[in-house]
């Protein structure tokens, strides 16, 4: 069993910052490409961040020059640093992980969500 816990998120105003975690947990043998995505209300779930084991990194054009993701692998964390919000970013937040459980075997994993709302 894997679980992946999001925190970090609220209320921001625009051009703040916030910074979210996600921590992943349980029988994991190994953890390769983690990222986080986002969903507005009434919208497509869409991609924020992806973050490779060896730590290359893939950003969404409208988030990009704005928002950083970086990993831990110690403590099976990842991060995202998110600077000059804007009302557009607001979105509920998942954290999504690559992950082995065992040699061989790899599944798909999502976290709850966590709020991030930017206010004008």
């Amino acid at each position: 069993q894997v679980q992946l816990v999001e925190s970090g998120g609220g209320l921001v105003q625009a051009g703040g910052s916030l910074r979210l975690s996600c921590a992943a947990s349980g029988s994991i043998f190994s953890i390769s490409t983690m990222g986080w995505y986002r969903q507005a209300p009434g919208k497509q779930r869409e991609l924020v961040a992806l973050i490779t084991s060896r730590g290359n990194t893939n950003y969404a054009d409208s988030v990009k020059g704005r928002i950083t993701i970086s990993r831990d692998n110690a403590k099976n964390t990842i991060y995202l640093q998110m600077n000059s919000l804007k009302p557009e970013d607001t979105a509920v937040y998942y954290c999504n992980a690559d992950v082995s459980i065992r040699y061989g075997q790899w599944d798909d994993y999502w976290g709850q969500g966590t709020q991030v709302t930017v206010s004008s």
